[in-house]
């Protein structure tokens, strides 16, 4: 190991030993250590002589720019070297290497495009991955590739091995997905942190006026600590440096700088909250997002302050769309955060919510593999020859739905072709996985080329890639584009983005004119004003739009969305749409990112896009079938002609797919079908031994194609389904000795003792035949129907139709309770026979006196 300049120990230190033995005996091992081990600086240094490297480089992986460049710039300092000599750090837009250099610091992506180059790692004798327990995609991605081609390509007289290092993680099981490696644990050196707990939110209260009330409390009760604040995104931490700000100013408070830290910020910028201060006597609170979470030690913090939230990305299936959500920390990152407060010394972690709250976190945060847009990792698999992830191996194996859309998106795209059960790159796809890039952009890029206007197209892609700082307030991406172009000026703030995004912008130009494009066919010019909007419905179809008569637009995908504050785009009859963002309740989306799309590109551009199809369904909202013939891009309908015929088939289908999805009351269902129904479920009780049919309403439903469809030829709309003669439609289910049998059986009435014929519901487990009491003298025994086998439920009722008595033992009813029913009823219905032997009454329904 080379000699480290007047270094102290660090905790790291005692489990060298241990690690160098288990990577000696082993090519893949896990590393646990608690932050501010030094794993990070101490590990790769500790290796870099190890016999087994045979003078190979040590590759490692860091999650974030920041943490990378550090991680190089500190390795460097140690053995008394610039960056770039023995170790050096290789990223999008900045790298520092050398023909010396043994120790790569790396960004993720950066050895998944490695990989691809060369899957052997040739070279490489030690790949490192730096807290993994962030379970990145790329992460992932990063360790199925090298352990495959490992297998593929390297043996133990040539090993690569693989470290896996983290400060939480399930060591159980990433040491089960390596073969049971060996798992070397770090103590490590954490100083007590006393966690203090807030309130629970106020409805309505946002997270940067408590972050703010917070912050002021914990700059009163440590005056000389420096703080470190998480909030969940760069618009959080701009309200509450501007609020600070203010407080800090009214109240005179000198020596404290408020730096933020964020993913967009210039590596500078970020730097600056990393680094001490130089009066030693004044202090610095730095708002971060989760970018400070691991790896990175901040000078002089020991007090941290946690609004327990973290905007991460979620791709919604539904929608394929990604879109930013403010969601709950998990426990782990909750200890994560505290410990930042003890790496240097005691410290004080303040936690914008309640103790019970915690225990209600997750316990760790959702492998970004299991809610990602998977379309740029199944690029770069099937790059690999690799079209199904079951293929490698996997801490958390790709959602099979989420695999299959990532499929359906690069087939739109035209990057793939399908063969049965083989998927297969196109041409075009293996230039887009050559583009460092989404594949939505990667195609934007070779589209923008062959086009002729590939300086338009390595823009918009750039001002894509990077988080646009101008289209919170203006969403027209045109705008954008001339600060860009230098046709507007930029503000001075953004003056770091505007220099990265150019400088990514000319690496994409590069990276395209290396490339041998396919031949598109293109054969048409595009003028200056259609190229944007050509660009962004080429990488983004499911997202152009079209403007409703009623406002707002409607999204190929299906989805609505608006323009913030009826801007000036939404005169646009159809747009083509980046980026949209959706808040939890709202059902319309609104539009962050887009350009005019002229309509005429769909004959010609875009003639791609648009599909023919046959459609005959039925149409909701307007009641009624149709059958036409339709031009659509998605779910848009650009022009549409009624078929002169249409086959019953398909007729029959759309009208049967309605009523299931609305239920069979669309049908002239009444009291009649409905009693019919109940006496044949009646009889399928009591013959079980004959074949009545099942005519139960779940039943129906399922079986309309085999008694409704022969009489849907005449529907259209509506209206004309009261117009069946469900009666008769009905009484097909029965052949005619069945239907004769129903009669005699489970007839509609039976004719009572008073000579009238009185109506059975068999609506009722038990039919009932509700009759007036005074028709039913005479009558000995319970009526039944079935050839004796069902009794009737009898309802016996009062002269004005009231229930008197319900019964199934007529007979016991005249013996017992009738006489007080008698004695109750006589004097209120004096005008009606009351006898005192009913059984040798005459039944009637008529008065006395009309006897």
């Amino acid at each position: 190991m080379k000699t480290l300049c007047n270094e102290p120990l660090l905790p790291i230190d005692a489990v060298l030993d241990d690690l160098k033995q288990a990577l000696r005996e082993h090519h893949e091992v896990v590393l646990e250590a608690p932050p501010g081990a030094g794993k990070t600086t101490r590990v790769p240094l500790a290796l870099l002589d190890e016999p087994w490297l045979f003078d190979k480089k040590i590759l490692m992986l860091e999650s974030r720019r920041i943490a990378a460049k550090n991680a190089a710039h500190r390795m460097a300092s140690l053995l008394n070297e610039s960056a770039g000599q023995t170790v050096g750090y290789r990223m999008r837009l900045d790298h520092k290497i050398s023909h010396q250099t043994r120790i790569e610091v790396i960004t993720e992506g950066i050895l998944t495009r490695q990989l691809q180059q060369d899957p052997s790692l040739d070279g490489v004798g030690l790949v490192i991955f730096d807290e993994f327990h962030e379970r990145n995609l790329d992460s992932d991605l990063a360790l199925s590739l090298c352990l495959k081609g490992r297998e593929l390509f390297r043996d133990d007289s040539n090993p690569l091995k693989l470290l896996v290092m983290s400060a939480t993680l399930d060591s159980v099981a990433i040491a089960n997905l390596l073969d049971d490696a060996p798992v070397v644990r770090s103590a490590g050196r954490t100083y007590p942190v006393n966690i203090r707990y807030g309130q629970a939110a106020k409805p309505n209260e946002r997270i940067a006026e408590r972050m703010v009330a917070t912050l002021r409390q914990a700059l009163s009760d440590n005056p000389d600590s420096s703080i470190l604040a998480f909030l969940p995104g760069q618009g959080e931490i701009h309200r509450t440096t501007e609020a600070l700000g203010e407080w800090l100013v009214e109240r005179r408070i000198r020596g404290v700088h408020l730096r933020p830290m964020y993913g967009n910020l210039t590596l500078d910028e970020q730097q600056q909250a990393i680094a001490p201060l130089a009066n030693p006597d004044q202090r610095k609170v730095v708002l971060a997002t989760n970018i400070a979470e691991t790896s990175l030690t901040i000078e002089g913090v020991d007090v941290v302050v946690d609004s327990g939230l973290v905007r991460e990305a979620r791709f919604d299936p539904g929608t394929g769309m990604t879109g930013l959500h403010t969601t709950r920390i998990s426990r782990a990152s909750s200890t994560q955060r505290a410990g930042r407060a003890g790496r240097l010394a005691p410290g004080m972690c303040y936690r914008l919510w309640t103790e019970s709250q915690q225990e209600q976190l997750a316990a760790h945060n959702t492998p970004e593999i299991l809610r990602a847009d998977l379309a740029p990792l199944a690029l770069q698999l099937l790059q690999w020859g690799v079209d199904d992830p079951a293929e490698l191996r996997w801490l958390d194996v790709p959602p099979s739905g989420l695999w299959q859309q990532a499929l359906d998106l690069l087939e739109t795209l035209g990057a793939i072709e399908r063969k049965g059960k083989t998927t297969l790159l196109t041409a075009h796809g293996q230039v887009m996985c050559n583009l460092p890039v989404h594949p939505r952009l990667a195609h934007l890029l070779i589209c923008g080329a062959q086009a002729g206007h590939l300086n338009a197209a390595a823009n918009l892609a750039s001002l894509l890639s990077e988080r646009n700082p101008f289209s919170q307030d203006n969403p027209d991406i045109s705008q954008s584009l001339e600060i860009l172009t230098g046709t507007s000026r930029c503000p001075y703030p953004q003056q770091g983005w505007l220099q990265r995004t150019r400088q990514l912008a000319n690496q994409f130009m590069e990276q395209i004119r290396s490339q041998k494009l396919p031949e598109s066919g293109v054969s048409f010019l595009l003028p200056a004003t259609q190229i944007n909007g050509y660009l962004l419905a080429c990488a983004y179809p499911d997202r152009i739009a079209r403007r409703r008569h009623s406002g707002g637009y409607q999204l190929a995908n299906g989805r609505s969305a608006d323009l913030p504050d009826k801007h000036a785009l939404g005169n646009q009859a159809w747009l083509a749409i980046a980026e949209v963002s959706s808040m939890v309740g709202k059902s319309s989306d609104t539009i962050r990112s887009a350009a005019a799309l002229d309509d005429k590109l769909f004959a010609s551009a875009l003639a791609d896009q648009v599909r023919g199809q046959t459609v005959v369904e039925w149409d909701n909202k307007a009641g009624r079938f149709i059958a036409e013939a339709q031009h659509k891009i998605g779910a848009l309908v650009l022009q549409r002609k009624a078929l002169q015929t249409v086959p019953s088939e398909a007729k029959s289908t759309a009208l049967i797919s309605f009523i299931r999805k609305q239920g069979l009351d669309v049908l002239p269902w009444q009291a009649e079908q409905e009693q019919w129904c109940a006496r044949i479920n009646l009889l399928r009780g009591v013959e079980a031994e004959r074949a009545w049919p099942d005519v139960s309403r779940a039943h129906l439903l399922a079986t309309l194609e085999e008694w409704l469809a022969p009489y849907l030829n005449a529907v259209n709309v509506l209206g004309d389904f009261k117009k069946l003669d469900l009666t008769t439609i009905l009484s097909s289910l029965l052949p005619w000795d069945m239907q004769q049998r129903l009669e005699q059986l489970a007839p509609k009435s039976l004719e009572v003792p008073s000579g009238h014929s009185i109506a059975i519901d068999y609506s009722q487990s038990s039919p009932v035949l509700a009759v007036k009491l005074q028709e039913m003298f005479g009558c000995q025994q319970t009526p039944t129907i079935a050839n004796g086998r069902v009794a009737l439920l009898v309802h016996l009722l009062s002269p004005a139709g009231r229930p008197l008595q319900i019964t199934q033992d007529l007979a016991g009813f005249w013996r017992t309770s009738y006489h007080e029913v008698k004695k109750d009823m006589k004097g209120r219905y004096p005008k009606h026979p009351w006898p005192d032997d009913p059984l040798q009454a005459i039944a009637t329904r008529k008065v006395k006196r009309l006897m």
